[in-house]
This record gives C-alpha cells, structure tokens and sequence, in this order.
C-alpha cells in the first residue's frame, strides 16, 4: 500500500479513537438528578411486572 494510504488509515483509526475516548469522558460527567432515576427505577419495576404476566 502507498504511503497516503497508511497515512488515511492510521488517521482513520485515529479519529475513531479518539471519538470513542471523548464519548467515554462525556458519558463520566453527564449527572442524571435522583427524581429522574427514581422514576426510571419506577418504570423498570412496571415493566417487569407486565412481562411477569405475559
């Protein structure tokens, strides 16, 4: 392979990569407020109680 491919593949590679690290980083700092969970927690509980009777 030519040089200008292996450059476009390692940048390639590069910017997934880093994307992915950004992504991870993001996901660290996003705070959900406790009402919010608690009613995720709620929902969770419902839906397993409707599969439950299925």
């Amino acid at each position: 392979m030519p040089t200008i491919g292996w450059i476009f593949l390692l940048g390639a590679i590069g910017m997934v990569v880093g994307s992915l690290l950004l992504l991870r980083d993001s996901a660290k700092s996003m705070h959900i407020p406790e009402e919010k969970k608690e009613r995720i927690r709620q929902r969770q509980k419902e839906l397993e109680r409707e599969e439950e009777k299925d």
